[in-house]
This record gives structure tokens, sequence and C-alpha cells, in this order.
């Protein structure tokens, strides 16, 4: 490499000062005998292209570790020839005892391997990666110490993997993916050397340390979420050098079983060290795509020859339902939803348009955002219903298993999005048939009718799903403020992770809005408290009539241990209007009439009850009145027109059934009263809700007014929050509309070990909305309370995309089957009751209901982007996915792969010039 070239951008270290070429190195004084040890471990040479030079990453791995006696001892051993102590004393002239020392400490660091055969300690150098990288970062002790060994590793991927791009061939990289076994069982084309099996079997000694890929990124404070530990296993020598370092403890083959069973389990793939020899290696580890530095070279600069396996991901499309489970695992994001639904014009579902195989590969192609830029979809879109769900729960997928009748396994695949699917069935305003592409023909499937029936087990201990424990991470507490949607989701997901998880809740009663705000007549409290016993039974802790910030703080909470905080209060106080005579004694926020009713606590309501107000809740008080024994005549008015009301349409038509006028297009400007008591309310005519821009700005006609007379007047015109003493002496801001202020991604408030979801963050939604707030909660403290996690990287951005419906072709064929229902119900006996008489589903009912879906939505695969690993056939329920095996690649000797890579790197220069003169090519 010239000394004579320009600097480059290639540090982006704030901690060290990394260098790509001799101008990065800009004068700064270096040692020569760390160089020249980096170039001879590296097989490089010095004044090539690929040299080692000062303050690059092969340098600044060494030169904190190795004094100058240990760095001239280490240029005495061999690469991969086992050479004894007394060897390499004759060899340097030095001291046997002095150069024992120093192979000692060479062996420590990772500078060295080191094993004992026939009695005798035999040390010899492997290559950097996978080898000396992995050994020094697999140094707890060195990475603690010295950082820049941790950055090192990151930055000899940014180093080589750029000169790589395009050349490998297949089969060829340091680091290759091995197909999950049970990923290829029943393949007549497999090989043994692709069996996990085969190594473990094979092998007599096992060892099992931390990913050093992220232990890296730890250090960094840029880890994805899958923590370091008890991930790589080491085979014999390596497996030897492991334990007699103390880098790794010994396992047994069958524990090697288990920790690759439990790896994959949890969405893993294996890599394995390709450059023993064909058919041989010295590890298994267990990798994920947004912390392993192999995958990086495929995902950062689409080389993904360099780490491919033999096989690659094949969709039948017939079969899957676009549940989007095999996307969730996909380490190189070659998996996303789309349609499959014939359209009019040609979809494009090619992700992948231009690879280094044939194209100059510079850094305007790299993908480096590729840790947080992942899609859950193709451009083109998917199926309606799980991207209209703010949870974006599988609807397709549940909906054919129950179909199937496969009713545990549909409850399991809900839980996983939505941990009180049978309280949703409920009372969700069913978002995912709102945009149906069923109901483009005729009706929407019933989606909520279906998940309530599929439900409906979880309200048995005989029958509901308890899912099992996916981690052990219970020695960090978790404090979980408030007990409503987003804060039971919180703690159900933070419990499967094996988190000490405990829920504090001011009431007496656990639930929050979903107790004290929604009325059993549609969400009876049984039903609620069946899904927090599951909870309950997954470890989760409940402390009720405690109310943070009053009766403990939460410093007397950190002082208890706990580790992190999500605030989940919701937003428990009604507004009032501002209006002359609200201050009456029988007017009341329709929050605090809802948690009255909902605690049979007397409200003191009789004669004629106006409701003011237009959304669900008020719809909610105005039911909820009329079923009260001395409750004459119930009357709701809205500013908003009939089509304007924020209320969803079903809860206006039952509110209509049941007797309760509305009245549209009036505001309220002042509640009368005679001698203390309500009798009535003044409106005028409200002309229009919304400006041009769609903002909330209502006008009103003055001259047209309206006088109601009435006994008790209930405001339901918005929620507002009610903080207490919870955040005093905490650095917690609060946004102009009194909502916690969070970062929109992770719900980190402005105090790092506090988090906010649900109503009480986003202002007042939906139940659903609050359920996804508290995954997304789940994910960031989870982050939070590891060592060295970021709360972005790697984690699911929730990308999707609705597909075109205008595109879809005319005259589909589909069942004439109508829409299931329950038994209606009439309004007239329904509003004398607070019981849920809607009824549900019967089997039959179900299984024609769950015919009626188009199965709009299915996996795409991108074939040069999968890489052949196999977790998504591990995830897929439904036989959809498999493997086939496009290449015979059984690897290479090390000597031999330069002529292979010089073969391929000749191969692409012909194709970039050909494509450079080819007027058809876009891309040159």
């Amino acid at each position: 490499m010239t000394k004579k070239t320009e600097k480059t951008n290639f540090n982006k270290s704030e901690r060290f000062q990394f260098a790509l070429n001799w101008a990065d190195v800009d004068g700064r004084a270096y040692r020569q005998e760390i160089l020249d040890l980096a170039n001879k471990i590296g097989r490089t040479k010095a004044g090539t292209s690929r040299e080692a030079i000062p303050f690059g990453p092969e340098y600044y791995a060494l030169a904190s570790i190795l004094t100058p006696f240990q760095a001239e001892v280490a240029m005495h051993v061999s690469f991969r020839e086992k050479k004894s102590a007394q060897d390499i004393a004759a060899s340097c002239g030095h001291p046997l005892e002095n150069v024992k020392e120093a192979l000692k400490h060479l062996a420590w660091t990772g500078v060295t391997f080191w094993n004992t055969v026939d009695g005798t300690d035999v040390y010899w150098h492997d290559i950097f990666v996978p080898g000396h990288l992995e050994m020094i970062n697999n140094n707890r002790e060195i990475v603690a110490k010295h950082p820049e060994v941790a950055e090192a590793f990151y930055y000899f991927g940014s180093k080589k993997g750029p000169m790589a791009a395009g050349i490998m061939p297949v089969g060829g990289g340091p680091m290759r993916v091995v197909p999950i076994e049970r990923s290829i069982d029943g393949n007549t084309k497999r090989a043994t050397y692709e069996e996990i099996s085969r190594y473990l079997e094979e092998a007599h000694m096992f060892s099992v340390s931390d990913c050093s890929c992220r232990t890296s990124r730890e250090a960094m404070h840029e880890g994805c979420g899958h923590l370091k530990e008890d991930m790589c296993i080491q085979l014999d020598h390596a497996a030897e050098y492991y334990i007699k370092t103390g880098r790794g403890r010994e396992i047994t083959r069958e524990e090697a079983f288990e920790i690759i069973r439990k790896a994959e389990d949890n969405g893993l793939m294996h890599s394995l060290p390709n450059l023993d020899s064909p058919g041989h290696t010295h590890a298994i580890c267990n990798c994920c795509g947004c912390g392993c530095y192999a995958m990086r070279l495929a995902n950062e600069y689409l080389n993904n020859d360099i780490v491919r396996s033999n096989y690659r991901s094949v969709i039948d499309e017939s079969r899957c339902v676009a549940c989007g489970e095999c996307v969730d695992v996909c380490p190189t994001n070659a998996l996303r939803l789309g349609q499959k639904l014939c359209s009019k014009t040609p979809i494009d579902e090619v992700i992948t348009k231009v690879t280094p195989r044939n194209t100059e590969w510079k850094e305007d192609k790299w993908n480096s955002d590729y840790r947080i830029n992942r899609k859950n979809t193709l451009d083109s879109g998917t199926a309606p219903c799980i991207t209209k769900c703010p949870a974006h729960i599988p609807v397709q997928g549940y909906i054919k298993l129950a179909s199937q009748g496969k009713y545990t396994e549909a409850l399991e695949l809900i839980k996983k999005h939505n941990p009180l699917p049978a309280v949703c069935g409920r009372i969700c305003p069913r978002l995912c048939e709102e945009d149906c592409t069923r109901g483009d023909f005729d009706e929407a499937v019933a989606v909520d009718d279906i998940k309530k029936f599929i439900a409906e087990k979880d309200l048995s201990a005989d029958t509901r799903f308890v899912p099992g424990k996916r981690h052990d991470y219970s020695d960090k507490k978790i404090a979980i403020i408030g007990s409503g949607p987003s804060g039971l989701t919180c703690a159900y997901d933070l419990a499967l992770d094996g988190y000490d998880v405990t829920v504090f809740e001011k009431e007496k009663r656990l639930g929050g809005m979903l107790t004290l705000g929604i009325p059993s007549y549609r969400l009876e409290k049984d039903v609620l408290e069946a899904e927090i016993d599951v909870i309950r039974e997954m470890g989760v802790r409940f402390e009720t009539g405690v109310e943070v910030g009053k009766d403990i703080s939460i410093e007397e909470l950190r002082r208890r241990g706990f580790h992190a905080f999500f605030i989940a209060i919701g937003a428990s106080s009604g507004r009032m209007l501002g209006i002359p005579g609200e201050e009456a004694e029988e007017v009341m926020s329709g929050v605090d009439f809802l948690r009255k009713t909902n605690l049979s606590q007397e409200t003191g309501l009789k004669g004629k009850v106006v409701v003011i107000g237009g959304g669900n809740v008020a719809i909610d008080v105005a039911r909820s009145s009329v079923r009260l024994k001395e409750v004459s005549e119930v009357e709701l008015f809205c500013l908003e027109s009939r089509k304007e009301m924020p209320a969803h349409e079903e809860e206006v038509e039952e509110a209509l059934s049941e007797e309760i006028q509305i009245s549209n297009s009036w505001g309220p400007t002042r509640i009368l009263h005679e001698n203390g008591k309500v009798t009535g309310v003044e409106f005028k005519r409200c002309t229009s809700t919304f400006d041009d821009q769609g903002r909330f700005h209502p006008q009103f006609d003055e001259e047209e007014t309206l006088y109601v007379s009435c006994d008790h007047v209930l405001l339901s015109v918005g929620q507002t929050y009610h903080y207490g003493h919870l955040f005093e002496g905490e650095d917690v801001k609060l946004t102009g509309r009194n909502t916690i202020m969070v970062d929109p991604t992770t719900l980190q408030s402005s105090q790092p070990d506090i988090f906010a979801g649900g109503d009480v963050a986003s202002g007042p939604r939906l139940a659903i909305d609050a359920i996804a707030a508290g995954k997304e909660a789940a994910v960031s403290i989870h982050r939070f309370v590891q060592k060295g996690q970021s709360l972005v990287f790697g984690r699911d951005n929730h990308s999707y995309i609705m597909l075109n419906k205008k595109n879809l072709e005319e005259g589909m064929d589909y069942d004439g089957t109508e829409r299931q229902r329950t038994l209606h119900v009439d309004g007239r006996i329904s509003k004398t009751t607070f019981k849920d008489l809607r009824g549900v589903l019967t089997e039959e009912q179900i299984r024609k209901e769950t015919a009626r879906c188009l199965g709009c939505g299915a996996t795409k695969v991108d074939p040069y982007l999968c890489v052949g690993c196999g977790a998504c056939t591990l995830r897929c329920r439904f036989d959809a996915i498999s493997l086939e095996r496009v290449y015979d690649v059984k690897g290479f000797e090390i000597d031999d792969l330069p002529k292979a890579v010089l073969k391929n790197a000749v191969k692409r220069k012909v194709k970039i010039t050909l494509n450079r003169i080819n007027p058809f090519v876009e891309t040159r």
C-alpha cells in the first residue's frame, strides 16, 4: 500500500483513530515490532495493498496487549505448525524460562493457540479471523481494560469486507453458514459436512464461551439485544485452548446439543470457521444477523457469497399465510411479506437488483444502516390485516390455524404479539377488518370474532396457553407502574425472558382502564382476570393499592434493586370543558362515572342524563347510564356530524338500539342550574369541526341555539393525566399535551431508566395501541438493563405497507359464504343489564368464516440475499418454507483459496467491463 495516498473517512470511532492507509497514520509514532507481527499473523506483506499498517485494526488488536519482547517471541511462532517452548526459544535465542513466560502471556491474550500434546505444551498461530481476533475478544479482562481490541475486531471487517466484495467463491469465506440440521432433515441431497450433529459426534472435547462478535459490539455499546453469554461452542483443540485459558467452560456433548437447540429455538442460526480444511471445523457459532461480524459481510457489503451455505429458501405460496414468523428471524432480511393475489400489472418482487458479482462495489452501494433499516414487507405491500393492526398480529396465520382446528396453536401465535386476546376479542375496534380485501367483494372477514373464539381457551386454567421462558434474566428487577394493557403486555414479554417483574397498581383491582374504564357489558371482568392469571403464572408479581410517588418513590424502588421502570398509568382523569356551570354537583366526567359504575359505587344519577362527547368513551358513558335503574332518558350531544364522530360505527349503532338519542353538530355553551341543581344545558350549532388542513378547529353559528333540560351532565370530551408526586426528584420531561416525552422508537424518557408507553405517552388511543407500546417498551428495557446494548440496533421497525387493492385483478374467484354472526342482541334487552350478552361463534361457524379469508399475503424470498441458514423453516407452522440445495461446494484448502479468489476476480472484472459497454444495463 503506497504511503502517498490521501486520507480516508475510514475511522468512525469516537475513542480511537483507526487508519486504513498511510495518510491516515498522519505521522503518528508506531511500534515496528507490532506492525511486523500483524503482517505475519495476517499473512500479508508490507508494501502490498493488503498490508497491515500502523493504527490499522490488526495493529490496534495487538499493540496494547504485548510488550516488545512478547511480540518478538510471537514472531517465532509458526502458522498452524505446533512448536514447543524449547523450539521457539531456540529459534529466537532467548532463555527458555523467559520464552515460556512470554508464550503463557501470548496464549492468555489470544495471540497464540496453546495445547498439550503427549505431555508437552505446544503453540501455534492461526489467521486473524476466524482466529486470533475472536480469541482476543473472548478475554473479558482484556476487552474491559483495552476497548480498542473490541473496536479492532469491528474495523477488521470494515477493512477486509469491501476488498472481498464480489470476488469470493461460494464456500470460500473464512466463516460459512451451515444450515440448521432440522431444516434439511429428509433432504436426500444433503452432505454430511453440512450436519452440525456430525461435528459434535466426531469431537471429543467441548467448551462454550461468550460470542466474540457480540462481546465486541457490547464493548462499543452497540449490542443488538441478542446477548453474548454461552453462545459459541469450541471443539477438540480449540476447546482445550479455551478451557486452559479460561475463555470457556468445559461442557459435555449433550450440553453442546442443548445449547444448539436453544439457540435455534430463539431464532439464531449457525456459522462455522471454514478454513481449517474442507469438511472440518474447530467451532460452531450461534449467530444473529444484527450482531455477527461474518453476517455483516452479507448485510452491509451485500457480499452474501462469502458466507452462504449450499442452500436457499423456497416458499410454497399455496401454504404460506404471511404470518411473518420467518421474516422476523431471517438474518439477511431476504424474506419479506408480499402478496399472492393476482394483480392487473406485474409486481416487482426482486429486492436485490444489483450485486457485487458484476458491478463496481463502492460505498454508495453498501447497506451501512442494515441494523436499523430492516423491512417487513416488499415495497408493493402485503395483507391489509397485519398492516393495519397496531400490534401487527399475524391475522392470516391464526385464521388458517383455526380453519385447521389447531386452536391452541392459533392462541400461541396470537399471544406472541398480544397477551390479551380474549380482552381484545371483546373490545377491539377491528382495524384489521377496515381494509380487509374480502370487504371489497361482500363483507370483511369476522377477524375479531374468530380471535374471540380462539381466546376462549385462555379463560380456563385447563386449556389456557402459558408460554415457557426463553431465558433466565432473573438477576434484573423491573418495576411496571400501572396494570392497564400496556403495563400488562410489558410485564408478559419481560417475564418471557425470565426477568423479575413487579407491577405496581394504585387501585385495589388490576387492569387499569380495562377494569375501571370499560363497562362490563363489553368486557366482563372475569375475562380480564383470567388473562392476568396467565401473567401471574409466568412469575410476575402484583402489588395493588400502592401508589408510586405517594406510598413509595421511584428512588426508593431503585434502592430496593429495581433496574428500570415502565410508566403505564394511562389517561385516567377526565377533562372538563371550562364552561359556566360545570362545577355543579350533578356534573361529572365520564371517566369518573365509569370508574364508579365498574366499582359498583353509587353514582347518584337519576332522571334525564345528557352526555357530551362523540368518542367511544362517550358512547360507553351513555350506554352505562341508560342501564341505571333511576335514569329515565339519555341523550348524547357532540360537535361532530354523524359521519365525523370518532366513535366506532358499531358502537354508535348499539347505542341507538338501546334507545339513546344522539344529537350531532351541537357544542355546549353553559350548564344551567337553579337552587344548586342542574336544570339543563345550552348548546349552539357547530357548523364545522375541522379546518382545511384537517386540524380540530370548530366553527359555530351563534344564532342557532338549543336548550335541553336534564338532571345530570356527564362530560366525555377527553382524558388527561394525574401524576401526583410520581416524578418528584426525577428528570422526566412532559410535552405540551402533558404526556410523558419519550423517544418514539424506544419509549425512553429524559430519565434514562424510565420508559413510558400507552396513553400516558401517546395520548388516549386504543387498547391495542397500548399493547403495541408495551411490547416495544419490553424490547427497550431488556436492552437497557443489559450491558452494552443499543436501544435501536437490530430491533423490528414494524415497517409494514398495505398492498394496492386497486391493482388487484378483477373477477377474483372466491367462496360466496356470507359473513358469520353471533345471535343479534336486542338493544331493549341489552340495556337492562351490565352483563355481556354477546355470544361466541360456534365451531361450525368458525369453519365457515375462516374459509372466507382470501389469503392475500405470502412471504417472498430474495434468492441473492438468502444464505440458506434454515432459521425460517423452524418458525413456519404451515410447511410453507423449505431449503433446496443449489450449490455443491465443500470448501477450500487455505492455500488453494487465493487461486479460486483470483479466478473469481478475473471473471468479475470481465463482467464489469461488459456491463460498461452494454447500453441496456443501468448500473455499471
